[in-house]
This record gives structure tokens, sequence and C-alpha cells, in this order.
């Protein structure tokens, strides 16, 4: 599995939709879905959570969870539906992971995600991975950070992708804890200096291909969170820059190539809104890049949008000035 650069699990943004577009861009970049909770996947329609297209291979299930035997079955089903790795979210701050707990809040509980990982690991021949945070609350010392990951190396898990922030359980929003806490990647350095046998993925707050390749020097891997979602080409640099794959479509071609699965996702119930709310971003940066996103909020974002018009949308492009070479994501 090759984990160099990928796009971190967002809720209410990657999912099978945005992991179609962004697999349009970038054909090396690891995709990761939005979290499912165990229990849904258990107890809940399996096909609707986990059912995705091929061509978003490969993708990582992120799980939330904290009960060993729900989530192992949870693993067993993923690997059934054709996922190329799980993964366990130890690092959602909100409020709500934390009523249910699962997420951050588990990092004060070594033992039990031992015990979850054991159990996934023993359900399935895929890579189980985590997903976690350098702290918690006042708990912030590197110390802390380390002997955790020590407990959780003995599942023999052996890949940790590391937001290089803390947790502000109870006391942040989600969107405060991705700006507040103070970013500390020396922790997830030290991390890969004290576990060099383990693959350490870094994430949060990067923003440029420069930075990645920096980060790359010091880690195994690179997660890519909002820089990926509101500026989408920012893959086709990754894709040219650090995979070294000049086979790079444009802007243009990405959309000429989303409106089959959009005709073909429609004819299935799915509403046009709920894909091109993720190309908003795709001209960022560009001539006309102001024009795609007004033509899209009003046209093809809204709930009851007139799924005609997508046959109309490429003319829009051509015609109104709407940069679309193949070039820097600015």
């Amino acid at each position: 599995m090759n984990r160099k650069v990928s796009v971190a699990p967002m809720m209410d943004c990657t999912d099978r939709h945005e992991r179609f577009f962004l697999r349009l861009i970038s054909k090396n970049t690891l995709l990761y879905t939005e979290m499912v909770v165990d229990e849904a996947i258990n107890r809940g329609d399996k096909k609707k959570l986990l059912e995705f297209n091929i061509n978003e291979k490969p993708v990582a299930l992120q799980l939330g969870g904290s009960s060993p035997k729900l989530l192992a079955k949870a693993t067993k089903i993923g690997e059934d539906f054709g996922y190329d790795e799980i993964n366990l979210n130890l690092g959602c701050p909100s409020k709500k992971v934390e009523k249910n707990k699962f997420g951050a809040c588990l990092m004060k509980e070594p033992n039990l995600v031992a015990d979850c990982l054991n159990e996934m690991k023993s359900q399935t021949k895929l890579p189980v991975t985590i997903k976690t945070r350098i702290g918690y609350d006042d708990v912030e010392d590197y110390e802390n950070l380390h002997n955790f990951i020590s407990k959780l190396k003995t599942t023999g898990v052996k890949t940790f992708i590391i937001h290089a922030r803390k947790a502000m359980l109870g006391k942040f929003t989600p969107k405060q804890n991705l700006n507040i806490p103070p970013l500390k990647y020396e922790y997830v350095y030290k991390l890969k200096e004290d576990f060099p046998s383990e693959e350490i993925i870094i994430n949060g707050g990067i923003t440029s291909v420069e930075e990645v390749k920096l980060q790359l020097k010091k880690t195994d891997g690179v997660m890519i969170g909002r820089a990926a979602y509101h500026t989408p080409y920012f893959l086709a640099d990754i894709e040219k820059e650090i995979f070294n794959n000049n086979d790079i479509p444009s802007r243009q071609d990405v959309i000429e190539r989303l409106i089959p699965y959009v005709k073909d996702e429609l004819k299935k119930g799915t509403r046009l809104n709920q894909i091109m709310r993720h190309t908003l971003g795709l001209f960022h940066g560009q001539t006309g890049a102001s024009y795609w996103k007004r033509y899209l909020s009003e046209n093809m974002c809204v709930r009851d949008a007139d799924v005609k018009k997508i046959d109309h949308i490429m003319d829009k492009i051509k015609f109104n000035n709407v940069d679309t070479s193949v070039g820097q994501s600015a």
C-alpha cells in the first residue's frame, strides 16, 4: 500500500462521490471514507453505508467505535466490500463522538484500544491502521504519546497516522479543534525517530507541494485534509511532483469525465447537488473561478437542481472564460 500521500477522512466531505471525483484528478493518492460507526455497519443498511465505485481504489475504510466485538465484525464486512485498508478513528474530538466513546477520547484507554485492534486484526488480512492526535485536553506531553503508540504497537499495527494537534474534548467545536490547538510537528518527527520500523504519517495544516516534500523528508507519508477538499486540483500537483506522473488531466477533462458518472448516479436516484457540491473548488485560483462557483451554487448545488443543466455545463466553462489549463493549483 502506497501511503506517501493520502486524503484524510472528513465527515460530510469524503463520501463516495467526492472520492470518485478526486480519483479523476489523482491516480495514486490513497483515499479514505468518512468515519462509519461500527454499530451502524452491523445493524444498518450495509450497502448504503459501504458500497463504492471500483474506480475509487485504492480506498480505505475508517471505522469509529470502542467495542472490540462490533469493530471486529465491521472490519470483516469492510473487507468483504473490497476496501484496501481498515482504519480506526482515535482522533475525532466532537462531543457526540466522546459521548458514544469513540474518537480522541479513546486515547485515555490504551488497553481498550489495543483490545479493539487485536480483534479487528483477527478478522482480516487487510492492513489495520490508526489515526490519532498527539494528546488531549491537558495531556499533551510527548511521553504520553510515545507510551500510547508503544501499547498499540504490541498489537502488530504498523501504520500510525498522527494529526499533530491535541484534541480539546468538549471544550472546542470540531472546527475549532482543527485550528486552535497549535501544531507540534516535532512530536511526529520524534515518533519516527523512536519507532523507525513503523510507518509514521503526518497530518495537519499541510497545504502545498513544498510542505509535502519537506514532511516526506522526516516522515513516511503525508495526509492532506481541508486543502484537498477546498482546492481539489492540488492533487494534480501532488500527482506530478510527488508521484512523477505527467499524465495529468486538465480541469475541463475532469468535468468531462465526471459527467457520465453523474448521469449514471442520477438514474439511481442520487441528487445532482450531492455530487456537484464537491467540485466547487476545482477552478480555485483560475480565471473565471468565481463564475464557476456561482453557477454551481445557483444551479447545481441546490436541492431541486435541474438535472438537464448538466448537459450544458461544458458550454458554461468554454464560453465564460474559465481557465481549464493543466498547471499549478494556486
